[in-house]
């Protein structure tokens, strides 16, 4: 008797998020000009998929 697992796809959907964090990082720390926009990169760049989607809906519902 198999059993199923179901653990592949979140583990894809666990390397894309790890992807675009390390991408994120990498921007906000590139774009930082004082001390704590270096300090607030790692938080900008764990939440960035929250602030895209709050971005997206409140320019489509205005």
């Amino acid at each position: 008797m198999t059993s199923k697992s179901s653990a592949g796809g979140a583990a894809g959907g666990g390397a894309v998020y790890g992807i675009g964090f390390f991408g994120a990082a990498i921007y906000y720390f590139s774009a930082g000009d004082n001390f704590w926009d270096f300090v607030l990169a790692i938080p900008k760049a764990i939440v960035w998929p929250a602030i895209l989607v709050f971005e997206a809906l409140k320019s489509f519902y205005g």
